[in-house]
């Protein structure tokens, strides 16, 4: 038993390996330079997602928040559609579990803010629908997805694809998206107009 486990265990982190070194660096440079100029332009991000992508949208506005200060320099702005609770509720208690997200950002976004929606499957009814409330508003989209994207990847702008089959790794993958733009971003905000270059 001992030993069909440990099988496990290296199986998994060794798929979870090969997966991460095959998400495409151009689609997630394409991202950070969107939420760059989101910053710099004094932009919005709003995240959202279900279950633990829902998790995943609110680590990352965590991250987007207070990774990314540089001292002296603007700060960027990014909320969770996921957190406010009794806002959900109302809505989905009201209407429709499909408004949860679409709503806030009638509510709170603005033209050239940027939405970021993740969804393994890409066919989330709140996902959908949020992303084509941001296309009558004139948000930028941004999908991280799995390895096929469903409706979503029809939907966005910019999307980034994890490639494997496990839902599991590919949320693994998207936490992962989290740190590297965050990463990457409070890089490109500390060193902005310092002609170092870009090395996303």
């Amino acid at each position: 038993m001992v030993t069909e486990s440990t099988d496990l265990i290296k199986e998994y982190l060794e798929h979870l390996a090969l997966t991460v070194s095959a998400i495409s660096h151009q689609e997630i440079s394409a991202v950070v330079q969107v939420l760059f100029i989101a910053w710099r332009d004094g932009h919005t991000v709003f995240l959202c997602g279900n279950g633990g992508s829902a998790t995943v949208a609110s680590h990352m506005a965590n991250d987007l928040n207070k990774y990314t200060i540089v001292a002296g320099k603007p700060r960027l702005k990014a909320i969770a559609l996921t957190d406010n609770i009794p806002v959900i509720t109302a809505w989905a208690n009201d209407t429709d579990y499909a408004n949860i997200f679409s709503e806030q950002l009638l509510n709170l976004a603005n033209s050239k803010d940027v939405v970021i929606a993740i969804s393994t499957s890409g066919n989330s009814k709140n996902i959908v629908r949020a992303l084509e409330v941001a296309r009558e508003l004139k948000i930028i989209t941004i999908g991280f997805t799995g390895k096929f994207g469903g409706k979503l990847k029809n939907l966005v702008d910019y999307c980034i694809f994890i490639p494997d089959d496990h839902i599991g790794r590919q949320e693994d993958g998207h936490i992962i998206l989290d740190h590297v733009i965050a990463h990457t971003l409070q890089w490109m905000i500390a060193n902005e107009g310092s002609n170092l270059g870009d090395k996303t």
